[in-house]
């Protein structure tokens, strides 16, 4: 028997407190819903060191909450170059995240990444917008858009990878 890698699936925003952790945290209850959490690492970053080791903010974790699943374990972190080698996506949330991002990836890397509201068509949205200064109605959008999205990429990850 064969011991099969472990596909590895890291979200990013700009701060990792509103919009990655959410993804981590949603993509984490689809997968477990298929019973595939042994088949898919998760993991969420910023592309800006402004919240290192803070939870997720406290509205991104009511609505959460509000929905079944839980990110009160998270913490903040910074996105570093080595993970385009632990993970084989890297989900830009935005276009400035994702152009951060293909800053630090190599060239041969740049393939793994990805905006995470192309795995969608449910949404005209090409990004998944930052609620952090917006009102509670931006924390529902995005958590309905993460949910959508990680439908969309896991089926993408059985299709091509497992």
């Amino acid at each position: 028997m064969s011991i099969q890698k472990k596909i590895g699936v890291v979200f990013v925003c700009m701060g990792n407190i509103c919009r990655s952790p959410t993804a981590e945290g949603v993509f984490r209850h689809v997968v477990n819903q298929r019973s595939m959490q042994d088949m898919i690492k998760i993991d969420s970053a910023g592309t800006h060191a402004y919240h290192i080791g803070e939870p997720p903010d406290s509205r991104s974790q009511a609505m959460a909450k509000s929905r079944g699943v839980d990110l009160s374990g998270q913490r903040a972190r910074e996105v570093e170059a080595i993970d385009f080698e632990r993970f084989d996506y890297v989900i830009a949330m935005d276009r400035s995240n994702y152009e951060n991002l293909k800053d630090i990836a190599s060239v041969e890397q740049q393939e793994k990444l990805h905006l995470f509201m192309g795995f969608t068509s449910a949404w005209d949205n090409a990004e998944v917008p930052d609620p952090y200064y917006g009102g509670g109605d931006g924390f529902k959008n995005v958590f309905d858009m993460v949910q959508s999205a990680s439908e969309g990429l896991l089926e993408r990850i059985v299709k091509n990878d497992l």
